[in-house]
C-alpha cells in the first residue's frame, strides 16, 4: 500500500502545475464575464452595492471592476498571481457574506455555492502559486 500512495504522490505530482493553469484560466474566464457586466453597468451596478449596504457604492464598483478585469489578464499570463488574489479573497468574501449566505449553500437559490468554489480556487492559487507554466515561474523564479 506505501509503494501504491508513493507512486500516486509521483504521478500527481506531475500534474500540479496544470492543475494550476487549468483554475488560473477558469477563474480568468469566470472574471471576466463579472468585468464586463460591471464595466456596461457601472452606474446601476453602484446602485445596487449601495442597496445592499457596500460603502462608497461608485468607488467599490470600480475597484471591483478593476481587480476582476486585472486578474483576468494576470492569471491567462499567470504574473503575480498571489498578489491579485489578495484583493479578489475580500471581493470573494463580501459576495459571500452580503449577498449570498443568507440564501443557504445551494446555487438554486443563489446561495454561496459557486463563490465558495472561487474562493477555494483562488486560496490554492494564493497558496501554491501560478506553477510552472506561468511567467511567475519565469520573471520571479518562483518554484512552485
Amino acid at each position: 500500500m506505501r509503494s501504491f500512495c508513493s507512486l500516486l504522490s509521483l504521478v500527481s505530482s506531475n500534474f500540479q502545475s496544470i492543475t494550476l493553469l487549468l483554475i488560473r484560466l477558469i477563474l480568468a474566464f469566470g472574471f471576466y464575464e463579472t468585468a464586463i457586466l460591471k464595466w456596461q453597468n457601472i452606474e446601476p451596478t453602484a446602485e445596487w452595492f449601495a442597496s445592499i449596504g457596500v460603502p462608497f457604492p461608485l468607488l467599490s464598483v470600480y475597484l471591483v471592476a478593476i481587480f476582476e478585469a486585472l486578474a483576468v489578464v494576470l492569471f491567462v499570463l499567470g504574473l503575480f498571481t498571489r498578489a491579485i488574489c489578495v484583493p479578489l479573497i475580500v471581493i470573494i468574501l463580501v459576495a459571500i457574506f452580503s449577498v449570498h449566505f443568507q440564501n443557504g449553500y445551494s446555487l438554486a437559490n443563489n446561495g454561496f455555492e459557486v463563490p465558495l468554489y472561487y474562493l477555494a480556487m483562488i486560496l490554492t492559487l494564493f497558496s501554491f502559486g501560478g506553477g510552472k507554466i506561468s511567467l511567475d515561474k519565469a520573471v520571479f523564479k518562483d518554484d512552485k
